[in-house]
C-alpha cells in the first residue's frame, strides 16, 4: 500500500467519524422538550433554594416560582412520550408535592424551606433513578 492510499483511507475514516458525530447530535436534538422542561424547572427550584439560602424570601416571588414549577411539572408526561409508568408515578408525586407547596403559600423562609423540601425530595428521587 502506498502513502496515497493510506492517506485516502485515513481521510475517509475521519470524514466518517465526523459524519457519525454530526448525525448523532442531530438525532439527539430532535426533541428539545425534555431538556427544556427540566431546565425551566431547575431554574425555578434553584431560585427558591437560593432565596432560602440567602434568607431573602419574598412571598410573592416564591409563590410565582412555585406556580411556574407546578405548571411546568404538568408538561412532564408530554415531554417524555412513551415513558414507563414508574417515571410517570414519580412525576405524579412531584405534582402532588408542588400542589401542597402552592397551597401552603409560604410567607417566610422557614415556611418556604418546609414547603419545597418534599418538592426537592421528589425531584431527587426521580433523578436518582432516571438521570
Amino acid at each position: 500500500m502506498n502513502a496515497r492510499s493510506a492517506l485516502l483511507i485515513l481521510l475517509g475514516l475521519v470524514i466518517g467519524i465526523l459524519g457519525t458525530v454530526f448525525a448523532m447530535k442531530a438525532l439527539g436534538d430532535r426533541n428539545p422538550m425534555p431538556h427544556a422542561v427540566m431546565t425551566v424547572m431547575g431554574h425555578h427550584m434553584g431560585a427558591l433554594s437560593e432565596a432560602v439560602k440567602t434568607r431573602q424570601c419574598d412571598a410573592a416571588q416564591a409563590n410565582d416560582h412555585l406556580l411556574r414549577l407546578q405548571s411546568t411539572a404538568g408538561d412532564i408526561a408530554a415531554a417524555f412520550p412513551g415513558a414507563e409508568q414508574d417515571f410517570l408515578d414519580h412525576a405524579g408525586r412531584l405534582r402532588t408535592a408542588l400542589q401542597n407547596a402552592v397551597q401552603a403559600h409560604p410567607t417566610d423562609c422557614a415556611a418556604l424551606a418546609t414547603a419545597i423540601k418534599p418538592v426537592g425530595d421528589a425531584c431527587q428521587s426521580c433523578h436518582q433513578k432516571y438521570r
